[in-house]
């Protein structure tokens, strides 16, 4: 929803990791990053893992700060206190260049390697669920 190309990289990166993983998934929105943990919570008892995505750019620097911070730590709390398997792809930086960049599956793939977390995960949550 924000910032235009950032995003749609983000996707590209964790639906082409995905796609080679060879799980379903289905792609959900909302709007805005701190509504992702939330968003995950309410659909925990759908889905076997979750890719959080977004993009916190620029802006005054104590609100992107709280931004960034609540939304990983949200994210954090659903993974250790409800054992969900989540791959954070929320990037945070002071400006678009670096933010491309991150998000770029050529480049930085910070939504594939958000992906890649998030089927790691859940290939060591089924390894442990079927250990003697």
């Amino acid at each position: 929803r924000y910032h235009g190309e950032i995003p749609h990289s983000l996707v590209d990166g964790a639906t082409a990791a995905l796609e080679k993983g060879g799980v379903h998934f289905e792609r959900l929105g909302v709007p805005g990053a701190l509504e992702i943990a939330p968003a995950m919570a309410l659909a925990a008892r759908r889905y076997d893992g979750f890719v959080g995505l977004g993009c916190i750019l620029g802006g005054a620097g104590f609100y992107l700060e709280m931004i960034a911070t609540q939304s990983t730590h949200g994210l954090m709390q659903l993974g250790i206190g409800q054992g969900l398997c989540i791959g954070n792809g929320i990037i945070a930086t002071e400006r678009e260049d670096d933010a491309l960049r991150l998000a770029d599956p050529a480049l930085g793939d910070a939504g594939g390697d958000a992906a890649r977390a998030c089927l790691a995960l859940m290939r060591w949550r089924e390894r442990l669920d079927t250990a003697p």
